[in-house]
């Protein structure tokens, strides 16, 4: 008897808490995370001090979580879930192989760090959900699996790339968000859809991108993901403008925490710009794959508040892809062609930094 070889394949992202017990849990792995925290402090300072941040911070967080309707969580690994079931059903329709594919985070849980998550391969494949690489992010995935498993996973064959510079890419998110402004999408397949006035002329509005950010001090490191950020956002704009796109496309960044410096403009500072002028503003949020936190509460309710109560003509909230079908295909696509093509340190060229580890040192 024939059997089909298998694979797993797994979505790395990076997480949020399930439910209110998990609040603290999820902020103390982000907060301890030295590639999210970085601050120039000896560990045995850091660490405390990123414990003390993340208990003083959960009654906040999550009397937040509570407004957002999700039983006092996030949303994020249950969209993530989705993501999963659906590219697994394309990777097992178009291949002769038995495709599993699991979920993993690296703050909360389901933890990267678990036992049920392999070693890189050929066979175990990892794909963060990133779109544009960041040493928050990027880095930081790659830096567990090279704790857990003494080796980098770039170049073992058991990795894809971030993708932020790819046209198809571009294409994919700018025919998006045309089929959301021209209700093509399926209102079904997203959290909390958008309503989009029936006198809105796309064609002609203000498309802010908005990003999360990350402290400069990352970016002064060789972090390459402002440029990323760019990156994405000019070949998106281009692609929209053959879609018959005739406004004005901005670039800011959200989501800032504490007193340092940080990536700018911010969203607000934008918004607020913006909406003074009179104009009719619609945000992306272009690092984000799946909707929650960032996207249905700061996005469609602080920014909304601050934009209509700051003279905006109008606000619209542009949904993350979720599981919008050519972009769940894209990642098929991304994970079908992964191979050991590469052949130099990613992480230094696009983080400033090699791990330990990394085989081409």
């Amino acid at each position: 008897m024939n059997h089909k070889p298998e694979k797993t394949l797994i979505l790395v992202n990076l997480g949020g808490p399930r439910n209110t017990e998990e609040i603290e849990v999820f902020l103390t792995d982000l907060f301890t995370d030295p590639f999210v925290f970085d601050l120039p402090l000896p560990e045995f300072f850091r660490l405390p001090l990123a414990r003390f941040i993340a208990k003083k911070r959960s009654p906040k967080v999550q009397k937040i979580y509570e407004s957002m309707g999700f039983g006092g969580g996030s949303p994020l690994v249950s969209e993530t879930e989705k993501q999963a079931k659906s590219i697994e059903g394309i990777l097992n329709l178009k291949t002769n192989i038995n495709w599993t594919v699991k979920v993993a985070m690296t703050c909360g849980f389901p933890h990267i760090r678990d036992n049920e998550f392999g070693k890189p391969s050929p066979d175990t494949i990892y794909l963060p959900l990133y779109p544009q690489y960041s040493r928050s992010t990027v880095l930081s995935t790659l830096n567990h699996l090279e704790k857990k498993f003494n080796e980098c996973p770039v170049g073992s064959g058991g990795y894809v790339p971030s993708f932020a510079a790819d046209p198809k890419f571009h294409q994919i998110s700018a025919r998006f968000i045309f089929e959301f402004f021209t209700g093509l999408l399926n209102p079904a397949d997203f959290l909390h859809f958008p309503n989009v006035s029936s006198t809105l002329d796309w064609k002609e509005i203000d498309i802010v991108f908005s990003a999360h950010g990350v402290p400069m001090r990352l970016i002064r490191k060789g972090d390459r993901y402002m440029q990323e950020i760019e990156s994405s956002v000019k070949g998106i704009t281009e692609e929209l403008r053959h879609l018959g796109f005739k406004g004005t496309t901005h670039i800011s960044y959200q989501s800032k925490v504490g007193p340092a410096k940080w990536t700018e403009p911010s969203s607000l500072q934008m918004i607020e710009s913006l909406a003074k002028e009179g104009k009719q503003i619609a945000v992306y949020p272009i690092s984000f794959v799946s909707d929650h936190l960032e996207t249905l509460e700061e996005i469609g309710e602080q920014f909304k508040d601050l934009a209509l109560e700051t003279g905006a003509k109008s606000f619209t909230r542009i949904p993350a892809f979720g599981v919008y079908s050519p972009f769940i295909e894209y990642l098929a696509e991304k994970v079908l062609s992964v191979d050991k093509s590469i052949h130099h340190c990613v992480c230094k060229e696009m983080g400033g930094e090699s791990l330990t580890s990394c085989r081409f040192k």
